[in-house]
């Protein structure tokens, strides 16, 4: 059995042999035995005819350009809203926290719970806060009766005043008496010098008397910074009364448990974490190419990747200055939520509405870069001249991109375009476009 399957490949070989590498000499000779010379004929003339179409396809002109395939593209208006990818965060979100050190009195709010605002959130232990109050009052009153002693003061030390300069005048008049009569010998000398201690001593009754004036308004203005003193440890006093209330500044959610009942909390203690979601943010970050298509108050709208909710919204800012790093703009979108179901931190697709645009849709492997590092696309009119167009890439989808920048009628070379360069002559086919 094997020496036959050996003779039979041996066969087979043969036979393929003469059939493919010698089968013009198989065919004459064929044609030899069977006597046919018509056939021989008609074989001779067949093979004659097509070496001269060889010769002829060889000499055809363009067998010398570069072939390419090329696909003559037509410019479409679309919309040009600016697609990006973001997320929602919430309107405001506070850490609230003590301002003061005390115990929780009151009973934790537990997390996911709604408050209104101006909500009680944590109580504190009062302590001693109402008796140094108390106190404060107390010293504040006290304080306002000094005031009162001391404004009483004041027209007694002016009285005073009065009366001392009346017995300056008295002592005056003597002396002036006293020194006529020694004058004309009816008074003795002893009695002058009595009239000029009278009067000496009288102005430093005045001077005294005056000095209590002062003293009396300088108790007065004494008694005005005491006052003041005491009104704000008074003030201080309630300030702190107050810190012990600790409130909801707007009505939200709880993102944590308030503070557990008997914990201990000191300044910058925290107390409750709330986040407010009606209306909600939707924030994404623009590229520096589409920036200037972004306006403020330009409506959008945004699909959520959890569930695929669709939502809408008005950009209401946009950021002037970009991320040092990315080069990314911030851009907010406001949202209304008044049911809740949009939560903080969800992926959306956001679409940025945009005015309108003519623009190609060709096949990402079309762009290419000239020499001087520009991309663009290379196209072929109908002489076969090869050129190249800079494009701007206006959106990219599972179709392909749509470009920008281009005629509104372009034959653009899809296949081959690396090899060619602007300026040369090439044999394009064209296929149509599929998409």
């Amino acid at each position: 059995m094997r020496v036959v399957s050996l003779i039979l490949a041996l066969l087979v070989g043969v036979g393929l042999y003469l059939w493919v590498i010698e089968r013009d000499r198989t065919l004459a000779f064929l044609a030899e035995q069977s006597g046919g010379g018509e056939t021989a004929a008609l074989d001779t003339e067949t093979d004659a005819t097509a070496e001269a179409e060889e010769v002829a396809e060889a000499d055809a002109p363009g067998d010398d350009l570069i072939k390419v395939v090329a696909r003559r593209s037509i410019a479409r208006e679309i919309n040009s809203a600016v697609l990006l990818r973001g997320q929602t965060e919430a309107a405001r979100e506070v850490e609230v926290r003590a301002e003061t050190t005390s115990t929780v009195i009151s009973p934790p709010l537990r997390k996911g719970a709604f408050v209104e605002e101006d909500a009680l959130l944590c109580q504190l232990d009062p302590g001693t806060r109402g008796s140094t109050l108390a106190e404060m009052r107390a010293r504040a009153t006290e304080a306002t009766s000094r005031k009162t002693e001391a404004e009483a003061r004041v027209p007694e030390a002016q009285a005073r005043v009065i009366e001392a300069q009346a017995r300056l005048d008295e002592a005056l008049v003597n002396q002036n008496a006293a020194q006529r009569l020694s004058e004309t010998g009816f008074a003795a000398e002893t009695r002058v010098k009595n009239t000029e201690a009278a009067v000496a001593s009288a102005e430093a009754s005045l001077e005294a008397a005056r000095a209590g004036v002062t003293a009396a308004r300088s108790g007065i203005q004494a008694a005005d910074a005491t006052i003041e003193s005491a009104l704000a440890a008074v003030a201080s006093a309630e300030k702190e009364l107050s810190r012990l209330d600790i409130h909801a500044p707007f009505a939200g959610l709880l993102e944590s448990d308030t503070a557990e009942l008997g914990s201990l909390l000191q300044p910058g203690s925290l107390c409750a974490t709330i986040i407010q979601l009606d209306p909600i943010k939707l924030v994404a970050f623009v590229p520096e190419t589409e920036v200037n298509r972004v306006k403020v108050g330009a409506a959008a709208t945004a699909r959520l990747a959890a569930g695929g909710q669709e939502v809408a919204g008005t950009v209401t800012f946009l950021s002037r200055a970009a991320d040092e790093t990315t080069r990314t703009f911030r851009v907010e979108i406001e949202v209304p939520n008044s049911d809740l179901s949009i939560s903080d931190g969800q992926t959306a697709d956001i679409a940025i509405s945009a005015a309108g645009a003519k623009a190609h849709l060709l096949p990402p492997s079309a762009l290419t870069l000239n020499t001087e590092g520009q991309i663009g696309l290379r196209s072929v009119d109908d002489a076969g001249l090869v050129t190249f167009n800079p494009v701007t890439v206006l959106r990219d989808t599972a179709q392909g991109v749509w470009l920008t920048g281009l005629p509104d009628t372009l034959s653009v070379i899809v296949v081959g375009q690396e090899f060619v360069t602007a300026g040369v002559t090439v044999a394009p086919t064209y296929q149509e476009q599929t998409q």
